[in-house]
């Protein structure tokens, strides 16, 4: 009784931990183009519809989420740290699948970040050139290899089937960087305070404008 006055019972820890991972969040809106550190905002591989590996089933936009199994559920009060990461089918933002930008080399709070520019990524859990929602490499400081989804690895997570990510770059007979490595920094739609700019349509062009 004392337990579950305290909600330190089992599933009342596994409860409150999930309600967590899964509750809507809402992402900075990038007012300058630009994501600062600071910024609230969601990593997103991009659909490649031409793309002659893709899989059944794995066609689609993933956004990277963190990843907890079963073990950890049950016994973390918190989020683990670090914890491991998957891509998710899901792209609307909620705690496991948002992430703080922060600072590893003093950049301060509010601060544009410059492609090139070490940063981090911490999870809520709930708890010149633009970068805001433009296609970017993302290179591992240590051992400069490229965050990527090869999309044909999966692996089952507490929330069911999701996808590997891996720090590994894909190259094509031209040397450039495969669409497994693109990502897109996805920030919050300012015409909508609950959704991204994911769901934000394209603008169309005025009748005076060359298509």
């Amino acid at each position: 009784m004392r337990k579950r006055e305290r909600g330190e019972l089992l599933i009342q820890k596994v409860n409150k931990l999930q309600d967590n991972l899964l509750k809507k969040i809402q992402l900075t809106v990038s007012k300058d183009g630009f994501v600062h550190f600071g910024d609230t905002v969601m990593l997103l591989n991009p659909d490649n519809k031409s793309s002659v590996e893709n899989y059944p089933g794995v066609c689609g936009s993933l956004t990277l989420a963190i990843n907890l199994d079963e073990i950890s559920m049950y016994s973390a009060k918190s989020l683990p740290a670090p914890c491991g990461v998957s891509a998710v089918k899901s792209v609307d933002p909620v705690g496991r699948n948002s992430f703080c930008i922060l600072s590893v080399d003093g950049g301060a709070v509010g601060e544009p970040i410059r492609f090139g520019q070490n940063f981090g990524l911490g999870t809520t859990g709930g708890f010149s050139d633009q970068m805001a929602n433009s296609k970017m490499i993302i290179t591992h400081c240590h051992t400069n290899r490229s965050l990527a989804v090869p999309r044909n690895f999966w692996t089952r997570s507490y929330f069911g089937k999701e996808y590997e990510v891996i720090c590994h770059t894909y190259l094509d007979s031209h040397k450039a960087e495969e669409d497994k490595n693109y990502w897109e920094i996805v920030t919050g739609n300012p015409s909508d305070k609950d959704g991204t700019m994911i769901h934000r349509p394209n603008p169309q062009p005025r009748r005076d404008q060359k298509e």
